[in-house]
Order: structure tokens, then sequence, then C-alpha cells
């Protein structure tokens, strides 16, 4: 390979790495925001009547409800995603999380609107549900099926990197608004609404920059060929449905344990004036900042380690930790100290972060390339569902329920056991070839109790 054409493919690589992050950071401080916000003020502001215990409970149902719509966003963006292309459906879906995360910045609350407020609120949760379903499926499609083989581990670990970095965009900045105006009055009033309203500056960039990447060479080699699959969701769940649903378990158990720990759930339960702990929001807020920092860390270092050991052990390394991080968690929580808390929040990001760094090379080399896009895509929104969709407000009732967080423990580890039993149960494919061209060899032995004959590792050229 000339010198030319190595840097011009290192430069393309680079670019559609900062392009995916940079995507699926803004994708997730809207999410985030949203998160945030329904954990220290949505339930006073939209859900008063219901008094302060249901009015949390709501609020984190509201948190939920866009998971149970992530599965449709999948289905849409995968199928056209499968058939016209991964750059479209990248760009339409940052389109739609931005105008939806924008409005919910502009809503009238309760006191204005009565029950036209929590309604209007819950439509644009839906539509951010919508969105998110769809944009993790292509933005991970565009860096794996870009890289060379070798690399795809670390390649897949970019658009992972925007869940840390958009965690810490929307920390940061409910941080800045609690700690530079009142954090009561004012911050009730109208300094909630100013994260959602920055996400105008971001989407406009997000926009560009993706429109600025090439097409996946897979999928350009899908339509030279003519090889699109008429009704790729019909053919994934026929021929691929328990794979689906292998891979969706692998997914909760790490998508539970990071949106009710560093999501909203401990962010109300810790600065909740009735509790046990009693820290003050921006406290809080800072300390999830730095969480999300250390989860970016192990996230990336995770995708470099499964290039070079496999995605299946890098997996259950990571789901090991968060098993044996899980009780500790909370017994620091529960210290109110707030070097402990930071502490606690370094140790659970190492099982975060390597129970989902490699997730999109692991998740992109067990489809084959025409449904690749609806197999990622359905798998991941069906574990978000499993895993964090209510994970926040099952948590708020076992606290409520039991008095203490053993319970949460408890039903996180569980979720962590099952999902370190469904990675055990799929081959490590690291390095096949994802090309459409190597179709027949992608549907073999994708789980370990297949009878057909295992793939083996196709090793490309750098």
């Amino acid at each position: 390979m000339s010198t030319a054409v190595s840097q011009g493919r290192a430069a393309s690589q680079r670019r559609i790495a900062f392009a995916t992050i940079i995507g699926t950071t803004i994708e997730w401080y809207d999410f985030f925001i949203y998160a945030t916000a329904a954990g220290l003020v949505f339930a006073h502001l939209f859900f008063e009547p219901a008094g302060s215990q249901i009015g949390l409970l709501l609020s984190f149902a509201s948190v939920g409800i866009s998971f149970l719509f992530r599965p449709l966003g999948a289905f849409l963006a995968g199928h056209f995603g499968d058939k016209i292309g991964r750059r479209a459906m990248l760009v339409l879906t940052l389109t739609l999380m931005g105008a939806s995360t924008i409005l919910i910045g502009v809503l009238p609350t309760y006191e204005t609107a009565g029950i036209l407020a929590p309604v209007l609120l819950l439509l644009l949760r839906i539509t951010q549900g919508i969105s998110a379903g769809g944009e993790w499926g292509g933005a991970v499609l565009m860096a794996v099926e870009h890289a060379p083989a070798q690399r795809r581990g670390r390649a897949g670990a970019y658009p992972q990197l925007g869940v840390p970095l958009g965690m810490l965009l929307a920390s940061a900045m409910m941080a800045l608004m609690t700690g530079v105006i009142s954090p009561g009055e004012q911050f009730v009033a109208w300094g909630w609404r100013v994260p959602f309203l920055v996400s105008f500056v971001l989407i406009v960039v997000g926009y560009f920059i993706r429109r600025s990447v090439d097409e996946s060479p897979v999928f350009e080699e899908i339509a030279q060929k003519k090889a699109q699959t008429r009704v790729p969701i019909v053919v994934l769940f026929k021929k691929h449905w328990l794979l689906v649903l292998i891979a969706a378990l692998i997914f909760a158990g790490n998508n539970a344990a990071g949106y009710m720990t560093t999501g909203g759930f401990l962010q109300a339960y810790m600065t909740n004036p009735e509790g046990p702990v009693g820290f003050d929001r921006t406290q809080v807020l800072l300390a999830v900042s730095f969480g999300a920092v250390m989860w970016f860390i192990f996230t990336l270092l995770s995708g470099v380690v499964s290039d070079r050991i496999g995605r299946k052990r890098t997996y259950q390394i990571g789901f090991i930790s968060q098993l044996l991080c899980v009780f500790p968690l909370f017994w620091l929580v529960n210290a109110a100290s707030l070097p402990l808390l930071y502490l606690a929040f370094a140790l659970f990001s190492v099982g975060l972060g390597f129970s989902y760094g490699p997730q999109a090379a692991l998740y992109s080399e067990l489809f084959p390339a025409s449904v690749r896009f609806s197999g990622v895509s359905i798998s991941y929104a069906f574990g978000a569902i499993l895993g964090g969709a209510f994970a926040p407000m099952i948590a708020t009732a076992l606290v409520q329920a039991t008095g203490g967080t053993n319970a949460v423990a408890w039903y996180l580890a569980g979720l962590t056991a099952v999902s370190l039993a469904a990675v055990s149960l799929v081959r490590d494919r690291s390095g096949i070839d994802l090309s459409i061209g190597n179709q027949a060899e992608q549907e073999v032995g994708a789980l370990v109790f297949d009878n057909r004959r295992a793939v083996q590792p196709v090793k490309q050229d750098a």
C-alpha cells in the first residue's frame, strides 16, 4: 500500500472517528440532560399535584417511557439504514433529537398550562426515544465498517465515548447552572431550561460534521451489488431472533448500571433533604462529572484491550468487575463523604467501561452485513428496555419500600449476572470479514451452542 493511500485512509478514519464521537456526544447530552432534570426538578414542575414521592416516580417513569419507543426508532432506522445507507440515518436522528430537546427547553410547566404540560413533555420524550433508538446503530456501523479488522475494537469504542462525554457535558452544564445562580428559586424558575436550549448550537455543529463523512464501504458494496434485503427486519427475526435476544441481554446489565448510578436515580437520592446523604446539587453533579471522565477512560481502554484479547473476554472482565463493585458503590455513597463518593464512581466506572467499550465491535461482528443495521439497532433498543428503561423508577420504588439501598444493589447484581451469562454464550468473532462478499461465512456459528462450524477470523489489510 502506498504512503499516500495509507495517509489518506488514516485521515478518513480520523474524520469518521471525530464525526461519530461528536454526533453521539450531542445525542447523549440531550438524553442525559432530561434524565438529570427529571431527578432534580421535573417532579415539582410537571407532576406536582401527585405529591413529592409519586411525582418523583412519575418523573422517572417519563425517563423510562422513551425507552419503550427505542425499538420503533431502531426498526425504522434499521430498515432504511440497511436499504438506503448509514449516513442518512445519522443526520436524521441527530436533527430529530436536537429539535425535541430544544422544545423541552421552552415548554410551559404544570403551573401555567395544567395537564397539557406533562402531556407535551411525554410526547417530546417519546420523540427523543425514537431518535436514540436509531442513532446508535448508524454511528457504530460507520465507525466499525470503516476500520481495519485489527483496530475494530478501538474504532467501535469512539461512538461509545459519546455516552460518558454526553453525561459529562450534561452534568457540567447543570452544575454550572446550579453553581452560578440560586440553586433554589432561579434554577427552578428558568435555570434548568438553559442546558436544553444550548442544544441548538451543538446540533448545528453536529449536522455539518456528519454530512461531511463518507458512506460506509460495506454499504457502498451492498448498494453496488444491489444486495439490499427487501425487508431486513423480517429476515432478522426469522433467522437471527435468538441472537437478537442474547445480544439484548448482554447490554441490559451495563445499561441498568449506567442509568441508575450515574443518571437520575443517585442524583435524586443523594440530594434528597429528607434522605440519609444530603449532598447539595452542585456537589453531586460535579461528582457525576468525575464519574463520566472515569467512564470515558475505561471505555476507550476497553476498546483497545478487546483488539488484543477479544471482545468476549473483555466483556467478562467488565461484568465481573461490575458485580464486585455493586454493593461497595452503595456503601460508599451512604457514607455521606464526598471523597468516598468520588471513590465510588471511580471503582464502578471500571466495570461500566469494560462492559461498554467493546459493544460496537461485538454487535457488528455478530450480524451479517445485509441485516447488520437492523440487528445492532434492535438488539441495543431491546437491551435498553430490559436494562435502563425503568431502572431509576424501580430503584426509587425499592428505596421507598425498604428504606435502604440493599435491594437496589441486589437488583443491579442480578441484571449484571444475567449479562455475564449472556455474553458467555456467544463466540468471539474478532476480526471476521464484515463485507457483503463474506455474507455466507457471517451466518455461521455466532453462538457457542451452534452445531455449525465456528467462524475463523479473517485478517484484513491494515
